[in-house]
């Protein structure tokens, strides 16, 4: 036997071995701590969606800077992917809030693993959108006018973190000054209007694209949610967390807005042909909201104001499952976790609330 013929074997037995461990990572990838290595296979980023705008005329190269016949592309959506060695069936696709991008779901205020990695760690390929007219994905093709306008401390209170300056008893909050500043700084403003049919066109593009998914909403975000699963069938399930207005409805089934005394005044909802309200009946949705929501009328405004929102998606929900589909909303606090803001999967407990969606996914058999 020759001394190549020896290293081939030596080689083979080898790749062996590492095959065998491979399996063995993906079996205990799901108890995988923070200190352990993610194995990505595949990372990257791209735009999608959006459309193309042209002025009137011929370009000419002798004037660059008279916009006759030049384009503009803009309205498109920014992804930024990871997929792990060991993917599960589904991948997670992740969408912000108001005043938000995909920086709310990569790390927490102060500085642990969000939900994107939290969920990679899990085997999950995960895809985080920044909305058309946000963030990366900031060149629209409307004009828009962004105002330099104080309001952190109406942000604070609207997300339920206390009343300025103090935070609620018991909040879940990071509540160093740095948590603090941290947050305040990924606020970011819309370069465009706010349009959820053409967030959701490019969002049921992105699913398309990959084949499909389970779809991750915050906040604002979880208007065009409901629309991308009305524009796509690659939907396989709905995870929202608080979910704050463009709750939909069968034509005929709108309910009366709802009164609140918050500064956005009463809570309405819009109506839908039923065949569109039926799609959303074909795959499980499960609807999120943290602490500080009473269930009754409150004169403080941001409490009320979500009071309201928590009513009307649950009035959603039984939409849902009355017109067969399964759809269900949890308070954490009656759950018996308590603490928690509107930014619920970004706080000191967040591995718990991943850990909480991720026993949610094994149930409904998409893992």
């Amino acid at each position: 036997m020759n001394m190549k013929h020896i290293n081939y074997i030596i080689l083979s037995a080898v790749l062996t071995l590492c095959a065998a461990c491979g399996q063995s990572s993906s079996i205990q990838s799901e108890v995988q701590t923070n200190d352990s290595i993610i194995a990505i296979r595949e990372q990257g980023s791209f735009l999608i969606g959006g459309t193309v705008k042209t002025a009137q005329g011929t370009y000419d190269t002798n004037q660059p800077l008279k916009e006759n016949g030049q384009t503009l592309h803009g309205d498109h959506a920014y992804v930024s992917y990871q997929i792990p060695a060991n993917t599960r069936r589904y991948p997670l696709i992740f969408l912000h809030g108001a005043g938000q991008s995909a920086k709310t779901w990569e790390s927490t205020p102060d500085g642990r693993e969000g939900f994107a990695t939290l969920f990679l760690r899990r085997g999950f390929s995960t895809y985080l959108i920044d909305q058309p007219r946000r963030g990366r994905a900031g060149r629209s093709t409307v004009d828009e006018n962004i105002k330099v306008t104080p309001d952190d401390q109406f942000w604070f209170e609207n997300f339920r973190m206390g009343i300025w300056p103090n935070y609620y008893e018991n909040s879940q909050f990071p509540q160093s000054e740095e948590s603090l500043d941290q947050f305040f700084r990924q606020i970011t403003p819309n370069t465009g209007a706010y349009d959820a049919q053409l967030i959701a066109t490019d969002v049921a593009a992105l699913m398309n694209k990959i084949g499909g998914g389970i779809l991750i909403t915050h906040s604002q975000g979880g208007e065009p949610g409901w629309h991308t699963a009305i524009k796509t069938d690659k939907v396989r399930a709905i995870v929202s967390y608080e979910p704050g207005s463009g709750f939909v409805f069968p034509e005929g089934e709108v309910p009366e807005p709802l009164q609140t005394i918050s500064p956005f005044g009463a809570l309405g909802a819009t109506s839908i042909p039923l065949a569109d309200f039926e799609k959303l009946t074909r795959f499980p949705i499960i609807i999120y909201y943290g602490d500080y929501i009473p269930d009754k009328p409150s004169d403080n405004w941001a409490m009320d104001s979500w009071r309201v929102r928590l009513q009307m998606a649950r009035l959603f929900a039984e939409c849902i499952n009355r017109h067969g589909g399964d759809a269900t909303v949890v308070h954490l606090p009656e759950q018996g976790i308590k603490g928690n803001s509107h930014f619920l999967f970004a706080e000191k407990n967040n591995v718990q609330l991943a850990d909480m969606l991720f026993d949610w996914i094994k149930e409904k058999r998409l893992n």
